[in-house]
């Protein structure tokens, strides 16, 4: 039975959560890298989707997207987050609260270049979470900019890249019988130092 103790843990949860996240991948079959992110709307609602973790370090937790997606315009009104993962098989479940920052563009020009060209075609013919009229529509801006592209590099779309959550707290939590579950929580204390806490399943 996996246990969650105090003793046990790294003392950064950066270094905690990559065990963990080496776990994950060893047991989880698909996207074990899915998180959900959670942003507010102008409005002060909650808008929540699943995005793909990309890179993590100290500095915080990298996804990708469209800037001009919901979450793109949510996240430039308001850039506070909370993201998700969830990995069953090991009865896992990791909760990140923190801010949200654009990476540099050179990042993401590394990240897009490494891309199948198929998704960097599909980042420029997408606008992504606006009304489209059919998918025929969708499949033609796709043929034009196959076209447009034909027998050079695609570029990074200016209006297209990474985004980083600087993690202020992480919590830890892992299934246990009896629904007496283990719950840790990092939060930040100072720059590189975190304060461990034990909360109530």
């Amino acid at each position: 039975m996996h246990e969650l103790s105090e003793s046990r843990v790294e003392l950064d949860p950066i270094r905690q959560f990559d065990h963990w996240f080496r776990d994950a991948y060893s047991a989880v079959p698909i996207n074990p890298d899915a998180m959900t992110l959670v942003t507010v709307t102008p409005e002060g609602r909650p808008s929540a989707r699943l995005v793909l973790l990309k890179s993590f370090d100290a500095r915080g937790f990298v996804f990708y997207t469209n800037y001009e997606s919901r979450k793109g315009r949510e996240l430039s009104r308001s850039p506070q987050v909370a993201a998700v993962f969830y990995w069953p098989p090991i009865e896992r479940q990791v909760r990140i609260e923190g801010q949200c920052e654009r990476i540099t563009a050179e990042e993401s020009d590394e990240y897009f270049a490494s891309r199948p060209r198929g998704s960097q075609i599909a980042a420029w013919a997408s606008r992504q979470s606006e009304v489209i009229p059919t998918r025929a529509d969708l499949e033609a801006r796709v043929d034009e900019m196959v076209d447009r592209f034909d027998g050079i590099d695609v570029p990074r779309p200016q209006f297209w890249g990474g985004f980083r959550i600087r993690h202020e707290s992480i919590e830890f939590w892992q299934g246990r019988s009896d629904r007496l579950h283990d719950r840790l929580r990092y939060v930040r204390v100072g720059e590189e130092t975190w304060r461990i806490e034990r909360l109530s399943p």
